[in-house]
């Protein structure tokens, strides 16, 4: 809604132009003034005239106040200096935006593009681990977001069941009968067996022809014992991973595996329509200088076998044929090989994908023990997260029975880890600091606490949600506030899909409960001669705050 009286005022300015026979050679912009004091919504395109109508911008600004025809939902325009100030009739807007919104606020028409979105996609050798955690998160929560914003979107999870560490782990079981505990979650149990297999390949280094052998009879196919080990590896620690991911709200439409595109010949129908710019040698590659890259990419090695890029051109070209736009989420180590990967795909006459590259999460030192001093698992952070919330939901006295505080701290718990790495720019290192996560004043706990407070509110009263309600009275500050707030949700849906950044949700989330917030503490709610209305925007708070935090993977509880 308040995109829509942006373009209303865009609309209304461009109308003048065309009296004043002018046109602007750059796009008109809208901003929000410093304070409220200075109206809702700004324009500085008296700057723009100044040298056209060879006048001054403060002359142009007033004659642009003068002749301009204001919308609807605006009392009034002033100048301040060159400046054209804006001020909503929140009497008349309130009532709009508190009838409008519904559980489906937020949604945007849908479009015909078909999104095929890739992340996570960590090796099958261990469980995920924080240097995973970005990816993943980042990936789910745009994938929400998108699909919110009216877009078709499959998530998938490509599966390098073709690589050296699952040749490294089939191998170290034959050799030396490492077992997988039973009493450790699947995918731990693997990467212990992982570790215990490159202690064996450290002591004694030539052991990795073991490893090459196995690697290219694998990929040779025809024994058929050894594709059993394969798929046994991969698929238990994938069954691991995928419960990792549920605890983090996080479900795959699909899981690809890379070997179906070997076995069923896209491999080697990528490589042929690439032979024209091939070079053969000992090993055969992609010569790119001439794109601009000084490396080059190998796409067979000397025994003839496939390499992960090889592969993943495959995977690409599927994808191609399989969407109308290919979005992978790739640390930032990655963009070399991302566009390695692009000039192949588009001189193979594919599509070269979109790519959101991110930076890595750091742990403060102490804040952690890691397992073996290698990693901190995905497993052990939200447990690490879960206990911290439960700490500090018993020191704040609150009265839930043992259940309700075990429910309530793993919604705060794995909505803190979302939060906290969603609220960042991807292009942002990170440094995960408890205090500032499981924040109940600056974190997502602040947010669902709001949330909370806004169902126990209307618990309390007599609320009709299909009562529509008339604002007949000047609102307070707080209250305007909120409104603007609430009014925005469209846009920043609109915003973060066409960015692809989810940190713009986030921060308008955090946002909004503020708002929310400071309207709750000053304002008389039930009881108040504007109860009615009060109500309808605790509840138009309480949708567009569940709405946000569900686009985030958070989970809203209704008591804290």
């Amino acid at each position: 809604m308040y995109s829509k009286l942006k373009k209303e005022i865009t609309d209304s300015i461009e109308e003048v132009l065309t009296k004043l026979r002018v046109t602007l050679d750059e796009e008109l912009t809208l901003e929000e003034p410093p304070s409220p004091e200075m109206g809702d919504i700004s324009s500085n395109v008296a700057f723009s005239l100044a040298s056209k109508l060879k006048k001054s911008p403060v002359e142009i600004a007033e004659e642009i106040k003068e002749k301009i025809v204001l919308p609807l939902y605006f009392e009034k325009v002033e100048t301040k200096g060159p400046y054209l100030n804006f001020f909503i009739n929140y009497t008349l807007f309130t009532s709009k935006v508190a009838n409008y919104i519904d559980k489906q606020y937020g949604e945007l028409p849908e479009k015909e593009e078909r999104i095929l979105l890739e992340h996570t996609s960590a090796n099958p050798n261990g469980p995920l681990h924080v240097g995973h955690l970005r990816n993943a998160i980042l990936g789910d929560s745009l994938k929400r977001v998108l699909e919110h914003a009216g877009y078709k979107v499959e998530s998938q999870y490509y599966v390098n069941d073709m690589g050296r560490q699952i040749a490294i782990i089939v191998w170290g079981m034959d050799k030396f009968g490492f077992k997988l505990d039973d009493d450790k979650k699947m995918d731990h149990a693997i990467g212990e067996v992982y570790f215990q297999c490159n202690q064996k390949l450290e002591e004694n280094p030539d052991y990795n022809k073991d490893i090459d052998d196995i690697l290219q009879r694998y990929e040779e196919g025809g024994d058929a014992r050894l594709a059993d080990a394969f798929e046994t590896v991969v698929e238990y620690c994938i069954d691991g991973i995928k419960e990792t991911l549920k605890d983090l709200n996080i479900k795959m439409n699909l899981f690809k595996w890379e070997s179906g595109f070997l076995r069923k010949g896209d491999v080697d129908n990528v490589l042929e329509k690439l032979q024209p710019f091939t070079i053969q040698k000992d090993i055969l590659y992609l010569p790119l200088e001439r794109y601009g890259v000084d490396k080059e990419l190998v796409l067979r090695r000397s025994n003839g076998t496939s390499l992960y890029a090889t592969r993943d051109l495959a995977y690409h070209q599927y994808k191609t044929k399989n969407s109308d736009i290919s979005l992978d989420i790739l640390g930032a180590d990655h963009k070399l090989a991302a566009q390695q990967l692009s000039i192949a795909l588009e001189l193979s006459e594919n599509r070269a994908p979109e790519v959101v590259f991110y930076e890595f999460i750091d742990l403060p030192e102490g804040s952690m023990s890691t397992r073996r001093g290698v990693f901190v698992s995905v497993d052990e952070l939200i447990e690490e997260s879960v206990k911290h919330a439960k700490e500090e939901l018993i020191n704040r006295g609150l009265d839930l029975t043992e259940k309700q505080l075990d429910e309530v701290s793993k919604i705060i718990g794995v909505g803190s880890i979302r939060f906290y790495i969603n609220q960042i720019s991807p292009e942002k290192p990170i440094t995960f600091k408890w205090e500032d996560a499981l924040s109940f004043e600056r974190g997502c706990a602040s947010i669902q606490y709001a949330h909370a407070r806004a169902c126990k509110l209307l618990a309390k009263s007599e609320y009709d949600e299909y009562n529509e309600v008339r604002c007949d009275y000047e609102l307070e500050d707080e209250e305007k506030e909120l409104v603007k707030e609430l009014s925005r949700f469209t846009e920043i849906i609109r915003q973060s899909a066409d960015e692809r950044r989810v940190h713009h949700l986030a921060e308008y989330t955090l946002s909004l409960s503020k708002a929310f917030n400071k309207f709750y503490k000053s304002q008389q709610v039930i009881g108040s001669e504007h109860e009615d209305l009060r109500l309808k925007l605790v509840d138009a708070s309480r949708i567009t705050l569940k709405n946000s935090l569900k686009l985030l993977g958070i989970k809203a509880p209704e008591f804290m």
